[in-house]
């Protein structure tokens, strides 16, 4: 079938034994409803299309995923790239697709929902944002995923020379928001968002220091719960989907119009 989906949400590549470089793509159709599109190969798509422009391709339901909104394209290289929403009068274009999306605010709901296998996509709008954890994780790649990429890309002559083949650095820390929902239950979920680990990345490029990064990336955040009306896009991991887990979902993307002032209320 053939649809259109406005891209909302752009996650940091992983390393994939079957699919390279990977990254979870997600949207909105015009009729409101979350569609996660996998999988999506890094080097050849990702970057050719940006968040909040329409794109339209053909797709699929996933029958290796079983979370409902999980459809696969049928040929990446045939997808049109369309109009690109802007942030004009408070993100007001951008705003009309997704509060068609239902607004979730309590924890047990979606879990509840996900657990029974209803729902693996969420806009989630919390009652309050407490803080901002960053932890050490990983600092590289596992090797053998490495090896293995190389090896194929080499194979698939992606290249012309595989020391040309750079893969995107690890990042060394993970970044998670902690918040409320409407009755005072607290969570601490990761940030898979881009825009997390680029601004990290770019902070680190100009600097050299991972605590001015670290440093940076929270600023920005937090920054946000001071001036911006934040909305959270939660989405499951195939894994903790499976199992069932307690919380299965991670932060795909935050979505932070800004607060309109009293006197733009009736504009």
């Amino acid at each position: 079938m053939k649809k259109k989906v406005l891209i909302t949400v752009k996650t940091y590549p992983t390393l994939s034994n079957k699919y390279d470089e990977t990254v979870c793509t997600a949207g909105i159709d015009e009729n409101g409803n979350w569609i996660r599109i996998y999988p999506v190969p890094y080097r050849k798509l990702y970057t050719q299309y940006s968040k909040y422009q329409w794109i339209e391709l053909d797709l699929i339901k996933r029958t290796a995923d079983p979370r409902p909104e999980s459809l696969n394209p049928t040929n990446v290289d045939s997808i049109k790239l369309l109009n690109k929403l802007g942030t004009e009068n408070a993100w007001q274009e951008r705003k009309n697709f997704v509060f068609k999306t239902k607004i979730y605010t309590n924890k047990k709901e979606i879990i509840d929902l996900a657990q029974n296998n209803k729902l693996s996509l969420a806009t989630f709008k919390p009652s309050k944002i407490t803080g901002f954890n960053i932890k050490p994780t990983d600092r590289e790649w596992p090797k053998e995923k490495v090896e293995f990429i190389k090896n194929k890309a080499k194979q698939e002559s992606l290249f012309e020379e595989a020391k040309e083949f750079v893969l995107m650095p690890k990042i060394p820390y993970v970044f998670s928001y902690i918040f409320e929902d409407d009755e005072d239950v607290e969570s601490k979920l990761m940030i898979e968002d881009w825009e997390a680990p680029q601004l990290y990345l770019n902070i680190m490029k100009k600097e050299n220091n991972e605590e001015k990064a670290c440093q940076a990336v929270k600023d920005k955040y937090m920054g946000f719960v001071k001036n911006k009306d934040i909305y959270l896009f939660l989405g499951t991991t195939y894994d903790n989907h499976l199992k069932k887990s307690r919380n299965p979902f991670v932060i795909t993307g935050v979505f932070y119009p800004p607060i309109k002032a009293q006197g733009d209320l009736f504009s």
